[in-house]
């Protein structure tokens, strides 16, 4: 009973809309002992976790967990708060919060990629930080981001592990757009999105060819 207490505690801590930041120390600690499939508080900590993922403003301190969490596992936890946010409440998120998550998860992707040592290490979570830009593409490109693949083509040309990963981010989008769009957005949207694909056709053709006359991987 006082593990589950101290779960409990732990979580209104976490939750408390008094706090100007989250304790990502006592989140690290609530998230070791959900994955600790020994420890005698792990379904007290799941049920923590889940207390956490069902409030409507955490998502506003993911940016915090992901960057001062020491678990990878909480850093896990704090993308897919975002990815809930992105999906779910993005249409009535005001537009400045819209635009800070967007340039938040633009500027992370890209400083994980760019460095080669880093891409190597965290290859699965820079997979799942791709998938969360992605999310926000489905939201807003191309209507509200046109230049969306005219700056993607255009870093790559700075960076080849940057490349790397940026081609990797237009698989998934062309995956999202030509094949498992059907069940997750409306027709209009889907047609919008696969002519503005069409329509870059002409500099990702590009991109791949200066990739095969300059790449040294």
């Amino acid at each position: 009973m006082a593990a589950v207490e101290s779960m409990e505690v732990a979580a209104q801590r976490l939750l408390d809309p008094n706090a100007k930041e989250i304790d990502v120390s006592l989140l690290d600690s609530v998230v070791a002992a959900a994955y600790d499939p020994v420890s005698p508080h792990r379904a007290a900590a799941n049920k923590a976790l889940m207390a956490l993922q069902e409030s409507p403003d955490l998502w506003a301190k993911a940016g915090a967990i992901l960057e001062r969490a020491q678990n990878p596992q909480s850093r896990f936890f704090g993308l897919q708060v975002l990815d809930d946010a992105i999906r779910t409440r993005w249409k009535i998120l005001p537009a400045d919060q819209r635009e800070g998550i967007k340039n938040y998860v633009v500027g992370k992707v890209i400083s994980m990629s760019s460095d080669e040592a880093t891409m190597s290490g965290e290859r699965v979570f820079i997979s799942k930080l791709n998938l969360t830009l992605v999310q926000i593409l489905k939201q807003e490109w191309p209507q509200n981001w046109p230049t969306f693949i005219p700056d993607l083509v255009g870093s790559s040309k700075t960076s080849e592990v940057l490349c790397e990963n940026n081609m990797q981010i237009l698989k998934l989008l062309s995956e999202e757009v030509f094949d498992f769009s059907r069940d997750q957005m409306v027709t209009e949207k889907v047609k919008r999105m696969k002519e503005s694909l069409n329509g870059e056709f002409s500099s990702i053709y590009h991109l791949c060819e200066f990739i095969l006359e300059h790449s040294q991987r």
